[in-house]
């Protein structure tokens, strides 16, 4: 679902905004890594410190699994914004090896986290919006 453009707008991206709603509809938006692999989006719960491996983004996307995946470019130049949101349906998964292997090249400090034993977000694209200020952008 995603188009080339698109994959190419989030591939120059280095973080992403996940937004998720809790079991009460309260909203939450967090900064992710991310990977695009088989067409799905793929974001790891990584070995930075955390108090738990249950984190608010798993128990909100056990809860309800919609989610919005948002990348912007910013520059001073007005004429240069732009960005992306990825509405999709999450589900935690186990680590692949196609995955983490995109995750690490994408992010040298993945390399040295053992990622496949950590659970992973995995983002279905339902529908993709964007906008960019200039017509020479396709989103």
């Amino acid at each position: 679902m995603l188009s080339e453009p698109q994959v190419a707008f989030l591939e120059a991206a280095r973080v992403g905004y996940l937004g998720t709603v809790d079991a009460q509809g309260r909203p939450r938006v967090v900064p992710v890594c991310f990977a695009i692999v088989g067409g799905e989006i793929y974001s790891p719960i990584d070995q930075k410190p955390k108090r738990t491996m249950e984190l608010a983004r798993i128990k909100h996307v056990r809860a309800r699994p919609d989610v919005c995946l948002t990348v912007d470019h910013w520059d001073e130049d007005w004429s240069k914004l732009a960005w992306l949101q990825v509405r999709g349906v999450a589900r935690v998964v186990e680590a692949t090896a196609e995955v983490v292997a995109a995750l690490r090249r994408r992010y040298p400090p993945y390399r040295a986290m053992a990622l496949e034993t950590r659970p992973l977000l995995a983002i279905r694209v339902r529908e993709v919006v964007g906008w960019s200020a200039s017509s020479a952008r396709a989103m």
